[in-house]
């Protein structure tokens, strides 16, 4: 099936016969574990196989859930140090009201940022550094995440644990429907993810163009029904990239790619996690503005 994920980190190019290492035995057994001891779907039993060289540690879905597990744990630490970095101000109008201003560390914000980004791009190029990137990474994102949640939070007020608990669950009815079949990233499935999650990607630098000339685009932050409906959206074709990352993971599992490919597979799927987790604050702010 030679199809490519939409997200950049997950390409199909690793699964090409020369980059593929055997499994080990050892490997097979934690992946049978991970199944419930009935062996990995659309796989044979390791074990019984003459050819697996037992030398050779290569990726498995539990290891690919411990290091995403890990990175998540780590933005989460991450996050409470950014939150607390955001200053927020209250002040009394002339008829009573309080008003509450934040002000965001703007170095530490582009900072944070621009350092998620770099580890991003080399562990795209280079996946044996995702081992040594991921927890830089996962700091440095969490920190941003902390000041931006911290923000929408002061504009209504518990909108980030909403966010959260809406992402995690999200989250699982995807795997769920991964898990039954439900939803399989077929080639005419992964095609039209990718043509929408591109079309995203376009509309975004057009926005950011139009907010350095000064005309910031109404239809992304406002409770409009086109802002709230582009917003729900995004959200499906970001939880639609989930299915995607699911099938790398598995198939990444079954063909024996190299060990480091763990970590590298956990920094891809948590970049989605994270887009569908901000694409969730920004749809529950703009329900909020109506």
């Amino acid at each position: 099936m030679a199809v490519t994920s939409s997200n950049p980190m997950l390409k199909e190019e690793f699964f090409r016969p020369q980059t593929a290492a055997p499994r080990s035995t050892i490997d097979a057994r934690a992946d049978q574990a991970a199944w419930g001891g009935a062996g990995v779907p659309g796989t044979s039993d390791h074990r019984m196989n003459p050819y697996v060289d037992t030398t050779t540690r290569t990726m498995t879905m539990g290891g690919t859930v411990s290091a995403t597990g890990l990175l998540l744990l780590l933005i989460l630490v991450g996050a409470i140090f950014g939150w607390a970095q955001v200053t927020v101000t209250t002040a009394t109008d002339l008829i009573g009201r309080s008003i509450s201003s934040v002000q965001l560390p703007t170095g530490l914000l582009i900072g944070s940022i621009i350092g998620a980004f770099v580890c991003v791009i080399i562990t795209r190029f280079k996946p044996v550094t995702a081992m040594f990137l991921g927890v830089p990474y996962a700091l440095a994102e969490g920190v941003a995440l902390g000041m931006i949640s911290h923000a929408y939070d002061v504009q209504s007020k518990g909108i980030a644990i909403e966010a959260v608990l809406a992402t995690l669950g999200v989250f699982t009815l995807m795997l769920v429907l991964y898990g039954l079949r439900v939803l399989r990233a077929t080639p005419k499935f992964v095609k039209g993810v990718i043509a929408a999650t591109g079309g995203i990607c376009l509309m975004y630098v057009f926005a950011i163009v139009m907010q350095l000339f000064g005309h910031a685009p109404s239809f992304l932050h406002s409770g409009s029904p086109l802002s709230i409906g582009l917003s729900v959206v995004i959200v499906a074709i970001a939880a639609f990239n989930l299915i995607i990352d699911f099938d790398f993971i598995e198939r990444g599992s079954q063909q024996g790619l190299p060990k480091h490919m763990e970590w590298y597979a956990a920094i891809g799927l948590v970049v989605t996690i994270v887009w569908l987790y901000l694409e969730l604050l920004r749809l529950l702010s703009n329900l909020n503005r109506r």
